[in-house]
């Protein structure tokens, strides 16, 4: 490319990575009895299509997984190290308060030439979020390659004594290789947030003075979220699709935000897409929050389900309120 052509960033490479213990529902549903907590296979599949997760085990963090899911987006990508001139992680349970989990994977992956690295909070959206935000750095012309990823080990803030949300939650990570090229790859990102929502999906605690002050356990209203999810799913892909001049019969995938399969039927839907061009990995997975959307993507790309030329539309929802979508071309 010349100084004078038109710069697009495309999606070069996916990785992911999941812990090794791997939860059904009967194992969670036997852990939870030991609390006198009660749940059943058919309460938690009825109402949320959910049938295992993955949890980390003790001394496993956010930037353990986004490392493994990052080398194997490079090894996709075809780039090493000192290719990699962005890092992007979007994760709501950071290794620490600070430096970014960003930094830490930076360090792991052996990226010594001062890319620049920091983390996005936007919960299950952040990684829209994230994708958002180096695609316009790509196309910008700071950075050539970028590696995007979303982690989370969200088995940590969970409230095993409330079953209307142990188990929905797993954790795990997802990588892309985001690279500058002179054909369009992302056609268009649209993020919003409401915070007038944020009471209705947050962790409502914090640290000072080496005490937690609040609650440090996930609380959701989960009528409230399902509400919500609805409406602005299907809002943000027209948006998408409006600003690149297609339509929803364009996409040949839908990748949606894996949080429960009765919203992700309702936006397939409302797109008039029947289910079979729907990524579904919450019965698997869970919902991983910003690693589900990278996840489901390599999911597809390794199945061979996603190929080369496809039109994809990826959009999540997450606490906030916060949402948002990519339509692209792979």
């Amino acid at each position: 490319m010349t100084s004078t052509d038109k710069i697009y960033s495309r999606l070069a490479g996916t990785g992911s990575a999941l812990p090794p213990l791997r939860l059904t529902n009967a194992d969670l549903v036997a852990r939870l009895a030991e609390r006198g907590v009660e749940s059943s296979d058919d309460w938690i599949v009825e109402r949320t299509g959910i049938r295992a997760r993955h949890f980390v085990a003790p001394g496993v963090n956010s930037s353990d997984l986004a490392t493994g899911a990052a080398r194997h987006a490079m090894e996709a990508a075809g780039v090493g190290p000192q290719d990699i001139d962005l890092v992007i992680v979007a994760t709501s349970t950071p290794d620490m308060v600070f430096p970014s989990t960003a930094c830490i994977v930076q360090r792991k992956l052996g990226i010594t030439h001062g890319a620049p690295a920091f983390d996005v909070q936007a919960v299950c959206s952040g990684f829209i979020y994230a994708m958002t935000i180096a695609d316009a750095m790509v196309r910008a012309g700071t950075a050539r390659h970028a590696l995007v990823i979303g982690a989370e080990v969200f088995s940590r803030i969970l409230d095993f004594d409330d079953r209307g949300t142990c188990v929905l939650f797993g954790d795990g990570a997802g990588a892309v290789v985001l690279s500058a090229s002179p054909t369009p790859g992302i056609l268009a990102t649209d993020i919003h947030a409401d915070g007038s929502h944020v009471d209705i999906l947050c962790v409502p605690g914090t640290v000072s003075g080496g005490q937690i002050l609040g609650d440090p356990l996930l609380k959701m209203d989960g009528q409230a979220v399902f509400k919500l999810a609805v409406g602005v799913l299907e809002d943000t892909a027209r948006a998408s699709l409006a600003k690149a001049g297609r339509v929803a019969a364009d996409i040949d995938w839908l990748i949606p935000h894996q949080a429960n399969i009765r919203i992700m039927q309702s936006t397939a839907r409302k797109l008039k897409l029947p289910m079979d061009k729907v990524i579904v990995t919450v019965d698997s997975h869970g919902n991983t929050s910003a690693a589900s959307i990278p996840l489901a993507l390599d999911v597809g790309v390794r199945s061979g389900k996603i190929q080369r030329g496809q039109t994809l539309m990826l959009e999540g929802v997450g606490g906030g309120f916060t949402w948002g979508s990519v339509l692209l071309d792979y």
